[in-house]
């Protein structure tokens, strides 16, 4: 897989999960201390998001990090 889809596949596998959770965009964001463009971008394959962020995002989801890498 090429890197760019590899950050698309991870956006709209955190935007499925996201939902699914009932988390709005900016709510996960304010949530977790990532801003909302920063999440836009991340959810439209735009931005290269770290590990730590990945973690920030699950903890505050309640969900383990490896399901925002199952895609």
């Amino acid at each position: 897989m090429a890197d760019s889809e590899t950050l698309v596949q991870f956006g709209k596998n955190l935007v499925r999960i996201r939902k699914e959770l009932g988390w709005s965009q900016e709510a996960l964001g304010i949530s977790s201390g990532i801003g909302r463009s920063y999440m836009s971008g991340i959810e439209l394959g735009k931005r290269n998001i770290g590990l730590l962020n990945i973690v920030k995002l699950a903890d505050t989801m309640g969900i383990k990090p490896s399901m925002l890498m199952d895609f």
